[in-house]
């Protein structure tokens, strides 16, 4: 097998592995989630590289010529120094990819006003990812950006706690805290691969005015886009249809909770790295 390896700091990858499987269907592909040491958001640059840099050369000892980094944190703060500095001397002939360019690069193409929302973890907004990517990519089609920070949202997904109150309540305030911010708006970006999981919750305090960008559905149309691009890529992935599951963390736990993002049930493999 060659598959392309997906990795994430815990689950909301998933939420992009789900959409990369209904998008290439018959790709293979090796997901690893980080459990043991997530969450991401709140470690510093030099910790979530290393952790980032240790996880992308594990998925490329298991002969992955291709890596998606599916996990806002890791795009923010790993990936270009991952590009830059480690894969020219690491493995020039395999490629890392994050979900950030991507989803610049789609909402350059859906705002109509150029005043950009983007609702994320702790991380990604104090990297500042996001309005220095716009702001680099959009060729001036993007005039405003403004960030939410919103730390409850991924223990409440990850808890199944997605159709509570207490969803609702913290929810409905950042939402409320963003467009505060500009009442312009006209496109939100849900710049953590958890938050798909509360868009109902979210489509209740967001007026219909407001595009809301999912990374999954964006990530894949984007990488077949990559694909064909750069055939030299796509010919060296397997085509099995096969998909491995693997953890830093307890399987049993990854398991019930994968469940959650994928609805379907999966078997899991704990490794170290």
């Amino acid at each position: 097998m060659a598959p392309i390896g997906v990795f994430d700091s815990g689950y909301g990858g998933l939420t992009v592995l789900k959409a990369l499987e209904k998008a290439l269907p018959g790709y293979d592909f090796l997901y690893l989630g980080d459990n043991a040491r997530t969450p991401y958001g709140t470690r510093s640059f030099d910790v979530v590289y290393e952790y980032t840099l240790e996880a992308v050369k594990y998925l490329f000892s298991r002969n992955c010529p291709l890596v998606i980094l599916a996990c806002n944190t890791a795009s923010a703060k790993a990936l270009r120094n991952i590009q830059q500095l480690d894969l020219p001397l690491l493995a020039p002939d395999k490629r890392v990819l994050g979900v950030i360019r991507p989803s610049v690069e789609k909402v350059s193409e859906i705002t109509k006003n150029g005043h950009v929302g983007v609702l994320g973890t702790v991380g990604t907004v104090l990297s500042e990812s996001y309005p220095i990517e716009l702001k680099k990519w959009s060729e001036g089609r993007v005039k405003s950006t403004v960030q939410e920070a919103c730390p409850m949202w991924v223990p409440l997904v990850e808890n199944n706690e997605i159709d509570s109150e207490g969803a609702d309540f913290f929810v409905e305030k950042n939402i409320r805290n963003i467009l505060q911010k500009d009442k312009n708006i006209d496109t939100l970006v849900l710049g953590c691969t958890h938050y798909p999981l509360l868009k109902k919750t979210i489509k209740k305090y967001v007026p219909e005015s407001i595009t809301i960008l999912e990374q999954g559905q964006v990530v894949a149309e984007k990488l077949i886009d990559y694909l064909h691009r750069h055939p030299e890529i796509d010919d060296r992935l397997s085509k099995l249809g096969q998909v491995i599951f693997q953890t830093t963390e307890s399987a049993e736990n990854f398991e019930n909770k994968a469940s959650l993002f994928l609805d379907r049930r999966v078997e899991a493999q704990t490794i170290h790295l």
